[in-house]
């Protein structure tokens, strides 16, 4: 090499710190934890997938449910072993929990919509239309009031606490939903219940996007103004239209080019996956409420598919990934609550907030609101009593905590928390025997 005063005459690329390309994940104290027992969480990984796929089997005749199981697993997890230490409290980390939400929740609102091939009318649609149109707002109000009046919430917080848990959520009531797509809804209960959760997390987004108007500088009528236009009629219209015909247009690709061309000829359900994340992608660059977007394009892939097997293929696949991501999510929470110590402070306050949501507010209003309808008492009971909250709920929260300013964020987290966790155990041990219950009624019935 040709030398100049001992100095090189080629330039010499800097040194390469390898440091710098190490994942900071592998470097962090929790990194360093988990590679020191890597093949021990490749065996409780293993173990834990290998149970999401069979303990729905072994609890279809018994009172429990999955979300139950992975939420006490991961108490255990969290309580008893090192991994403690690492749990947060979702104060600190609230961007990693919404984007794993979000996630799961387009990928759950495009299994549900995927499953609904009942055309729509008012008729057809009118459970589902009283339950959006007349509980969820209605229920907004009862829990804003509730969280005013109980918890000392400011206006914005209240109205926060009461636009996240008004949604009926679509990842952990798969128990009362439909099960299988098909043009032949006839159970009305599970019908009203699947549509609802569909699309009432679209349309609980405008109360969300009301809270942060609120956060930000109260509510008077310009910011009211801006409000109705950029965040319900623009975002919900763009939403709807770009589901349509995103959905529409996927449709087309999928069963009605040429045979030799495709989608459908290729069998591959993950389709669904691309399907969801481009639409809701599309959706969200346009301005519009992406939830709502990915839900239609589910239902208008379901009517393009008239009967072809390959619809099945592609529910199956989104509701297998559902499932996984809801493995893993609802184990973090069970964490939460123990190593993270989200339930640490509740008190008798937080108590009888969770009550009046899963007790009296939702079930009341859902009861009255269907009260007139000539159907059988169970069945409006059921429809008006599982109003689930979930993971639906957690990301609304951690999307407005990290787009606004709200006081009091432990005590949302709190309440929040705790009512999710009662939900998942009062639902999870009540599913089984009334819909057990309804579906003895329907073939006396019948």
């Amino acid at each position: 090499m040709t030398r100049l005063g001992g100095q090189s005459l080629i330039p010499q690329s800097p040194t390469l710190d390898v440091t710098a390309f190490a994942d900071p994940l592998f470097t962090s104290a929790i990194g360093k934890f988990l590679m020191h027992n890597y093949t021990l969480w490749l065996l409780a990984i293993g173990v834990v997938v290998l149970l999401v796929a069979w303990l729905p089997l072994l609890l279809k005749k018994l009172p429990l449910s999955l979300p139950i199981i992975f939420v006490g697993l991961g108490m255990a997890i969290f309580a008893l072993t090192p991994l403690g230490t690492f749990s947060p409290h979702p104060v600190e980390a609230p961007v990693l929990i919404e984007k794993a939400t979000e996630f799961i929740v387009i990928i759950s609102l495009m299994g549900a919509g995927l499953k609904i091939g009942r055309p729509f009318t008012i008729t057809n649609w009118n459970i589902t239309i009283r339950l959006l149109a007349v509980v969820m707002p209605l229920t907004i109000g009862a829990i804003a009031l509730s969280g005013h009046w109980i918890l000392g919430l400011p206006l914005a917080s209240a109205l926060l606490l009461g636009a996240c848990l008004a949604p009926t959520d679509p990842v952990l009531a798969s128990d009362v939903q439909i099960e299988r797509p098909s043009g032949d809804d006839t159970d009305e209960a599970r019908f009203a219940l699947t549509s609802e959760a569909g699309l009432n997390d679209a349309l609980a987004f405008p109360f969300v996007h009301l809270a942060l108007v609120a956060s930000a500088g109260g509510l008077g009528l310009a910011s009211l103004g801006t409000w109705l236009w950029h965040d319900v009629v623009w975002r919900l219209s763009v939403g709807a239209a770009m589901g349509a015909l995103g959905g529409w247009l996927l449709g087309q690709i999928i069963y009605r080019l040429p045979e030799d061309t495709r989608l459908s000829r290729t069998g591959d359900g993950f389709i669904a996956l691309g399907a969801t994340l481009a639409i809701y992608a599309t959706t969200e660059f346009a301005y519009g409420y992406g939830f709502l977007a990915v839900f239609v394009a589910g239902v208008m892939l379901n009517r393009s598919a008239k009967g072809d097997a390959f619809n099945s293929e592609l529910h199956d696949f989104a509701d297998e990934t559902e499932r996984l991501v809801m493995m893993v999510l609802l184990v973090l929470f069970g964490g939460m609550l123990t190593g993270g110590e989200l339930l640490a402070n509740v008190g008798w306050n937080n108590v009888a907030v969770a009550a009046l949501v899963l007790l009296v507010i939702r079930p009341v209003i859902g009861w009255l609101a269907l009260i007139d309808l000539p159907r059988p008492a169970l069945e409006r009971f059921i429809i008006a009593f599982f109003g689930i909250r979930g993971l639906g709920s957690v990301y609304y929260l951690a999307f407005a905590l990290n787009h606004g300013n709200f006081a009091d964020q432990h005590a949302l987290w709190e309440t929040v928390g705790l009512i999710i966790l009662g939900s998942i155990v009062l639902h999870g041990l009540s599913v089984t025997p009334l819909m057990r219950k309804l579906n003895r009624a329907d073939t006396s019935a019948g």
